[in-house]
């Protein structure tokens, strides 16, 4: 079949079909040393319908490839059931981004609660560095993997929560001192965290801390909301923003409850 007999009977174009013969998707049974011209096998067809049907469910060119030639069904399956999974992240997102913009189009914030921690000096194992904010991603990603292991060869009842440390500087100048901590009983072993973390004493604080419950973009309003509050009605430190992971862990996990304390000078008892 000619390119034209058979982008007529698959119903794509001959310039889809040229660029699928470019990314060895749909290589024609035989091209034509002299001319150039492709000629197709009438049992091609029915690769052809898969590959448009593909295309119309989004699957990337790269994964078509892949699918086709996979060496089995369940390969098949694996290959497509990861397309679906990148497809509900990009529909969480959408979903995510139109119900900001319904909230900057008819504002109806809610509420955050606002309390106060006197948190004491606190015993615990962490992993710092000095990194760029570009990298931040990244570095939390695997030093929280780093805490997980040491949390995973402890005794349970010898560790408590996660939790992180961030300086002004880091946000405000794009590049500071990063902490993340797991906080430790006195029945801790620290050779569970020998040359992965340290042993440190966290700094006793004074804290303005608002919940955030939910997904890691709405993050942003739970830090507005709490940094308007400290800047009405507290005395605000410059010591650095401590937060507390409760569930999960932002960046990371899809839903997440984070304690954010704000450092204060608390007046008022």
């Amino acid at each position: 079949m000619t390119i034209g007999d058979f982008s007529r009977a698959v119903r794509m174009t001959a310039k889809a079909l040229r660029f699928y013969h470019r990314n060895g998707i749909l290589t024609p049974a035989l091209v034509d040393d002299r001319n150039g011209y492709r000629l197709y096998a009438a049992d091609q067809i029915a690769d052809a319908r898969i590959v448009r049907t593909l295309r119309e469910l989004h699957v990337p060119v790269q994964s078509i490839r892949d699918v086709l030639a996979a060496p089995d069904v369940a390969a098949r399956t694996e290959l497509l059931a990861q397309h679906l999974q990148r497809m509900e992240r990009q529909l969480d997102d959408t979903r995510i981004a139109v119900q900001n913009l319904r909230d900057m189009l008819a504002p109806t914030p809610a509420p955050v609660e606002i309390v106060h921690h006197s948190v004491p000096e606190t015993r615990a194992v962490a992993v710092s560095e000095v990194i760029g904010l570009p990298d931040l991603g990244g570095w939390f990603r695997r030093s929280t993997g780093m805490l997980r292991h040491i949390a995973e060869a402890s005794d349970p009842s010898s560790t408590g929560h996660y939790g992180g440390i961030w300086p002004n500087e880091l946000f405000a100048d794009g590049r500071g001192l990063a902490t993340v901590f797991l906080t430790v009983g006195d029945d801790f072993d620290e050779r569970a965290s020998d040359g992965v973390a340290t042993s440190v004493e966290l700094p006793a604080v004074e804290l303005a801390v608002a919940l955030h419950d939910g997904p890691d973009q709405t993050i942003p309003e739970v830090y507005a909301a709490l940094g308007d509050y400290v800047a009405r009605h507290e005395l605000a430190t410059d010591a650095p923003v401590r937060e507390v992971y409760l569930e999960g862990f932002p960046g990371i996990d899809a839903h997440t409850v984070t304690e954010i304390g704000w450092p204060i000078f608390r007046v008022l008892r």
